[in-house]
């Protein structure tokens, strides 16, 4: 734990980097590969805790996966062939593990209890836990299945036609999980589209889905087959190199390799409307995520109205929007994006209060932050609050600001990104 001391004031960034493999993707190659018959090799696949915990579930549930140096082998058994495991099975601070395997579970005919840490301990499940719960699993929970740790018995489940509340690719996931194991047909309905990295899975492991505006449809009862699936390096994580080299003095970065998923690049569509210096060149993909390199210079940014379906397509890269915004002439709005009250941390609240500590002009509202801009930033002592993507913000911020910075549990950035501060000093 304890304090950490950030760089501040570069003057320039300039080189290459890979990022670390996409988290949404890895989750769930290991997933699919799982319940998959045969073998399913994962290149690419991001070696950070959250994606470890998912391998670590499907081990209990009977699943052999080998780990070498730049693979994941995952030896499928089925869906039949997981077992009950002896133990609860953990989730640590991974919302995609439980929320996905939650689907999985409530067609299998035995019984799980599923916990995680504090911060999982206090983020909603019933999102999940209530379709499941209406296909025929039988789910309980602290205050009615809110809350871990969850216990579910699940086998002889229904498919169900249901609208979800939340533009969501967790609960999406989720359910169409289940429906893949239920009899009869299952669709989902949103009410803006969310992340489709579930869909094209089920595709490239053989299955079919049926997608229309913004309902997805699958029918019960499918084999899938092992594949070989190359991840994409991780835009999310790719987001906050992007605004670094945006707003540091004489700098220019090139990020290879990133997924260019149309459901995922809401960040690049941001920049590009606020003027940022980018040019991409899309990748032939041998996969069926689209990829490319982002080149990104120094820019002269303006504000911006961020809303609507936009917010399901970078709900994750909104805390590192903020500080881009600080860096933008005139006042950008953030709405439409109580979402962030439920992540890792309540990122409405933790954005405004860390970068309002570094001195930015920054206001939080009920669904989401206006940010005035152009500010310089000065220094302080921030923290991540144990939030991964609220670390890797502030360490970004630091960059441009006048005094020292120290950084309170930076410890959480290696959830998703664990090799950050190497890339970070590498492009210095």
């Amino acid at each position: 734990m304890g304090k950490h001391t950030l760089k501040t004031n570069i003057t320039s960034l300039k080189g290459d980097i890979i990022v670390p493999g996409d988290k949404s993707i890895s989750h769930r190659s290991v997933m699919f590969g799982a319940v998959a018959e045969g073998v399913t090799t994962v290149t690419g696949f991001l070696m950070g805790e959250d994606c470890l915990s998912t391998v670590s579930c499907f081990r209990q549930l009977g699943v052999e996966i080998e780990e070498t140096a730049d693979q994941m082998v995952i030896h499928g058994k089925g869906w039949d062939g997981l077992v009950e495991p002896k133990e609860v099975l953990n989730v640590g601070n991974s919302g995609t593990t439980i929320r996905l395997l939650m689907g999985i579970l409530a067609g299998r005919p035995f019984h799980t209890t599923l916990i995680g840490d504090e911060s999982i301990g206090k983020r909603p499940m019933t999102r999940v836990t209530k379709p499941l719960s209406s296909m025929g699993a039988k789910i309980e929970g602290r205050q009615f299945g809110e809350y871990t740790p969850l216990s579910i018995r699940g086998g002889g489940i229904s498919g169900i036609e249901y609208a979800s509340p939340v533009a969501s690719a967790q609960v999406k996931s989720a359910i169409l999980l289940a429906g893949l194991q239920a009899d009869g047909i299952t669709t989902v309905v949103e009410p803006e589209k969310s992340r489709d990295h579930t869909e094209r899975m089920i595709r490239q492991f053989s299955g079919t889905v049926e997608e229309n505006g913004l309902s997805v449809s699958v029918r019960g009862g499918q084999v899938l087959k092992g594949t070989n699936i190359k991840v994409p390096g991780d835009i999310s994580s790719a987001a906050f190199f992007l605004v670094a080299g945006a707003i540091v003095p004489n700098s220019c970065i090139t990020l290879k390799n990133v997924g260019l998923n149309p459901t995922r690049t809401g960040i690049i569509d941001v920049m590009l409307e606020m003027g940022a210096d980018m040019t991409i060149e899309p990748l032939v993909a041998e996969q069926t995520e689209p990829v490319g390199d982002i080149t990104i210079r120094t820019s002269h940014l303006k504000g911006t109205t961020i809303g609507g379906d936009l917010i399901p397509r970078l709900i994750d890269e909104i805390p590192i929007i903020a500080l881009l915004a600080t860096q933008a002439e005139g006042e950008t709005v953030i709405r439409d994006a109580q979402e962030l009250k439920v992540k890792e941390t309540n990122r409405i609240d933790t954005v405004v209060q860390e970068l309002s500590k570094l001195g930015a002009d920054i206001t939080a509202t009920d669904d989401g932050m206006i940010i005035k801009g152009k500010n310089k930033l000065a220094g302080g002592v921030v923290s991540s609050h144990g939030d991964h993507r609220i670390g890797m913000m502030l360490a970004v911020a630091a960059l441009i600001c006048k005094q020292d910075v120290s950084l309170e549990q930076k410890e959480a950035i290696s959830v998703s990104y664990p090799q950050f501060f190497t890339d970070l000093e590498k492009l210095m």
